[in-house]
């Protein structure tokens, strides 16, 4: 009888303990210099999994809601930004260093223009390229806008990426639905738009969609965004072009 006890109470805990990496709990760490050991603050770390973000405080902790083996993905400006799987250990032990390092920068030859003007208005102008600014259109249908150009065939381009969508928003947005929800997700928890609206990097992003964060550019390209917007947008608004652009990339679809 003894025995038996003793077998359902093991049975019990056993069963217990399985369950505990399902459950919400706090997830607490430490963020360190991997070189000087110094703790680090202001350090972004957001749940990839669900969604939900924090940032280190003035020595190096953060504190977010998660569950054993969602992934966390911490970043700074000028570090190496990285993934941390969260595990039974981690949990367990209630809190866990980690350790980020400094970016190696390689300076490169920079080469300045110059343009040999002459005093002449008519001559000078021929030799100035002229930067065209880029306008937000109104697309009947849709609920939406597009920048385009100013030349005289701009509009005919839009028209033309709407209807025929482009391979790579394509191998973007059709190859990544999980990664596209996320983003949606991300919008709608406060501290993750404070950390995105502060970031200008977009490696945040590029992990989160699983691409190389050259390639965002491109994306907003073939959405018609101005290089003007892709360059001095913050990650918020970044984060809003690929989102609003996925849905009419979804909407153009449907109507194939």
């Amino acid at each position: 009888m003894r025995l038996f006890i003793a077998f359902f109470f093991f049975i019990g805990f056993s069963s217990i303990y399985g369950q505990s990496d399902s459950l919400f709990v706090p997830i607490k760490g430490s963020v360190y210099n991997s070189e000087t050991r110094l703790p680090m603050n202001n350090v972004h770390v957001i749940n990839t999994t669900r969604m939900n973000g924090a940032i280190t405080d003035n020595i190096g902790l953060f504190e977010l809601m998660g569950k054993v083996s969602d992934t966390l993905l911490i970043s700074y400006l000028g570090y190496e930004t990285i993934k941390v799987k969260v595990s039974n250990d981690w949990v367990k032990n209630q809190t866990t260093k980690i350790y980020l390092t400094e970016k190696a920068y390689a300076l490169e030859e920079v080469t300045l223009s110059t343009y040999n003007l002459t005093g002449y208005i008519e001559v000078d102008t021929k030799l100035i390229p002229i930067v065209e600014e880029k306008y937000r259109y109104n697309i009947a249908g849709l609920n939406k806008g597009y920048e385009g150009g100013r030349s005289s065939g701009s509009v005919g381009n839009i028209l033309g990426s709407l209807f025929d969508p482009a391979d790579f928003l394509y191998n973007v947005f059709g190859k990544r639905p999980a990664q596209m929800r996320k983003l949606k997700q991300m919008k709608k928890d406060d501290t993750v738009r404070s950390l995105l609206s502060s970031k200008f990097d977009r490696e945040t992003l590029a992990a989160l969609l699983e691409m190389d964060k050259n390639d965002i550019p491109q994306l907003l390209q073939n959405c018609n965004y101005s290089e003007y917007f892709i360059k001095n947008a913050n990650d918020l608004q970044i984060l809003d072009a690929i989102s609003q652009c996925y849905e009419e990339y979804k909407v153009l679809n449907k109507k194939k």
